[in-house]
């Protein structure tokens, strides 16, 4: 009888809901909106992670995926979109897209995903299994994060899925006013980081505030 990948889904995102309930206190997000939560249901993460851990593709925690890299946690994929608050017209760039899963969530919900790789071997894989899966709305660069892609900016969101030092200049300059980023500050991943959600204003002015404790692998230079 063949896995159940539908209901493995399910099951990860009654696991998200109940995660988002318990770390609300912190967040400041008890539940997480129908669109966030129905794109987790919608996208096959199995998809997205090697062939040995297919078995754990629903997992609620992260898993290698090569080159030292991981793809992250379903609650902090699905934390990280919904804190962003998409509204399904927004065109988003994304640092660090790894094996392409939550760049496959935010495509499900926005217009365009602009997705930056700094390891071309995952950029090359990530993309083609994009297209594999019908999500023709994202547009692939290999490149250094740091630098973001202004070639298309500036951008309603920003996801960052790596750990920088310090929020880059470039990529506070790269979103629009009135847009949102979330992304992991901090230079270890055994304790230091946390998960930051800048705000731009009307007026250009940013705020910034501490979302939870994370751990992420580094933004590497390239």
């Amino acid at each position: 009888m063949g896995v159940d990948n539908d209901a493995r889904r399910a099951e990860m995102v009654a696991e998200i809901e109940a995660e988002a309930k318990a770390t609300g206190s912190y967040t400041g997000r008890e539940t997480f909106s129908a669109r966030t939560l129905d794109a987790m249901r919608a996208v096959p993460r199995h998809q997205f992670v090697r062939e040995g851990d297919l078995a754990r593709a629903y997992v609620n925690g992260p898993l290698p995926i090569g080159q030292g890299q991981t793809i992250s946690q379903p609650f902090i994929v699905a934390l990280m979109t919904d804190a962003l608050d998409l509204a399904g017209g927004e065109r988003v760039l994304e640092i660090g897209m790894g094996s392409g899963y939550q760049t496959a969530i935010l495509a499900a919900l926005v217009q365009h995903v602009y997705a930056v790789e700094v390891l071309a071997e995952l950029a090359k894989a990530a993309e083609a299994r994009l297209r594999s899966l019908g999500r023709g709305n994202v547009s692939v660069l290999v490149g250094d994060g740091h630098a973001g892609w202004p070639e298309h900016a500036p951008y309603d969101a920003i996801l960052v899925a790596a750990a920088a030092s310090q929020v880059p200049d470039a990529l506070v300059a790269q979103l629009q006013p009135g847009g949102r980023m979330v992304i992991p500050v901090g230079r270890t991943r055994m304790g230091g980081q946390e998960l930051q959600l800048l705000s731009k204003d009307a007026s250009g002015k940013v705020s910034q505030r501490t979302v939870l404790p994370v751990a992420f692998v580094p933004l590497v230079k390239a």
